[in-house]
């Protein structure tokens, strides 16, 4: 089932999508992360359903996007809540029946992808603003995880500090450290 990622900008989104796909069946297949804020609509529509020869201007030969070459595997879809709402209706066919169209394509890609989103807006009131999809928010709704800040889970904080003073005396060779 899809997995919704709710959390502050550094709560560890990304860490937990990381951690969901090692623990999973598909631990063995490719676990890919787009970042859904860091693109423009068009390039991004690219990057995840890919396009075929001629599809636009520049496109020499045909390319798959994240989804196909994710297949059997997972996909982090990190920001969602920045997806402009025409790809938010392509994904959402890829969560109803798992296919799509390249762009510019004229048959469907069938694929098998486990969805993992991350967001740190509030998507309640993108809703309701409709800068987001009811109906999508219910299909990547599957399963929902709000990670509170560092800041509300302050018993976290020695055993991280242990862990990156262990990562970072390893790392140049030094002698543990301890707090």
């Amino acid at each position: 089932i899809p997995v919704l990622v709710l959390g502050e900008s550094g709560t560890g989104k990304e860490v937990i999508a990381q951690y969901i796909h090692k623990m999973s069946s598909r631990a063995h297949r490719s676990f890919l992360k787009v970042n859904c804020a860091a693109m423009p609509a068009d390039l991004l529509e690219s990057e995840l359903f890919g396009y075929e020869q001629g599809a636009f201007t520049g496109a020499i030969k045909s390319k798959p996007g994240k989804f196909e070459i994710c297949n059997n595997g997972t996909i982090l879809l990190d920001e969602i809540g920045e997806m402009p709402p025409f790809l938010q209706a392509k994904l959402l066919q890829v969560l109803q029946d798992g296919s799509f169209s390249r762009l510019g394509g004229r048959s469907s890609v069938k694929v098998d992808v486990r969805v993992i989103a991350a967001t740190n807006i509030d998507i309640k009131s993108a809703i309701a603003q409709k800068t987001f999809r009811e109906d999508l928010y219910y299909r990547l709704n599957g399963f929902t995880l709000n990670l509170p800040p560092l800041r509300e889970r302050r018993e976290e904080i020695p055993v991280l500090a242990e862990y990156f003073m262990r990562r970072l005396a390893e790392g140049y060779g030094m002698a543990q450290l301890t707090l």
